[in-house]
């Protein structure tokens, strides 16, 4: 069930865009060298402590914005709630775009984040509204970072652990709080391994899954080193995120068979109507005797249900990219951020479809 609803956000999101190509900082930036300008040493310690600082400060109000853009169409899944960095918690009120979710209007999404998991509700898809979702984000092949639609404000911070090339741009003014503002790129297999316990389940499969590690970013911090805003442009490419090109559905090749009695992820980002059928970013269909739709071309994440028959394959050599931004907003530190996570019985068991359905 975490590999049908995983993606769920971001397949509705990128449904509504063509193919982009995201474009960013270099991989290596130089140390601020005007009179005054902060050492690249010290940029690199400040960026490095982010996470930590922010758990020192307790709690704070989060704002959320997560976009892609093709042209000059951008579509944005907007948020805002409160995060607890001791507990390391947080709810979310998720908005997402007109028609993202295959319907005119969706109904907001809450979402909890917590150490290892993600629960939703008013997820849609034939999810009764009182239930709850729970995905296992270590399992998440981007360990969330972009498929709820919204990063985790403390793995944003985390992942500045693994910062390399830095410039420090500026100061300036955000919100009425004079602000560093930072430059650079960091490394997801490298934040990984030196993030702290709560957070190295989820950024190490990201490091697993995303096949570019370099993420450019921006990050601004206060003068009492918090972060106040930090933005990551992510790249996804079609098989990516699943950590391959999908067995049978690489380049648009015929999927396996779907398994089980739950709806699958088809293709990550690609559209499944929880009946068996699926087509993946690869351009290749998964369609099985189960109903569950293959994920990339693979099964489902249930009992095996009977096989299915492989597709045609699809055009040959077709991968798709997209920039995905994301962008966290902290403010009013100290803010109480009560976030009590769902019963057992309140967490939906049943088969989780496709926004279509």
């Amino acid at each position: 069930m975490a590999a049908a609803v995983a993606g769920a956000l971001l397949a509705g999101l990128m449904a509504t865009t063509t193919t982009a190509t995201l474009t960013g900082c270099s991989s290596e930036t130089v140390a601020d060298e005007r009179p005054g300008g902060e050492s690249h040493a010290a940029a690199l310690a400040a960026l490095h402590r982010a996470a930590d600082v922010l758990v020192r400060s307790g709690s704070s109000r989060v704002r959320t914005t997560m976009e892609t853009a093709t042209g000059g169409t951008r579509v944005s899944i907007r948020g805002s709630g409160a995060y607890d960095f001791v507990r390391r918690m947080g709810r979310l009120r998720l908005v997402l775009p007109r028609d993202a979710m295959g319907a005119v209007e969706h109904e907001p999404i809450t979402e909890l984040l917590a150490s290892g998991a993600l629960f939703m509700r008013n997820r849609g898809a034939g999810i009764p509204p009182d239930k709850w979702v729970r995905v296992d984000t270590t399992g998440i092949p981007d360990g969330n970072l972009v498929t709820g639609g919204a990063t985790d404000p403390l793995a944003a911070a985390e992942l500045l652990r693994g910062a390399r090339g830095v410039s420090l741009v500026g100061e300036e003014g955000l919100d009425g709080t004079v602000v560093r503002h930072y430059r650079g790129t960091t490394d997801i297999g490298r934040a990984a391994r030196i993030a702290s316990p709560g957070v190295r389940g989820p950024l190490a499969a990201a490091a697993r899954g995303f096949a570019e590690h370099a993420v450019p970013f921006d990050a601004y911090l206060d003068r009492q080193g918090r972060l106040r805003e930090v933005r990551h442009q992510f790249t996804v490419t079609s098989g990516e995120v699943g950590g391959q090109d999908g067995q049978d559905g690489q380049s648009g090749q015929g999927g396996r068979s779907g398994q089980g009695s739950q709806g699958g992820q088809s293709g990550q980002y690609g559209q499944g109507d929880g009946t068996g059928t699926g087509t993946g970013t690869g351009g290749g269909t998964a369609s099985g005797g189960g109903s569950g739709a293959g994920q990339s071309g693979q099964g489902g994440d249930a009992a095996q249900g009977a096989p299915g028959d492989r597709s045609a394959p699809g055009p040959q050599s077709v991968r798709r990219t997209l920039g995905v931004a994301s962008t966290i907003e902290l403010y009013d530190f100290g803010a109480p951020a009560a976030v009590t996570l769902p019963k057992s019985s309140d967490i939906y068991t049943g088969r989780v479809g496709s926004p279509q359905t």
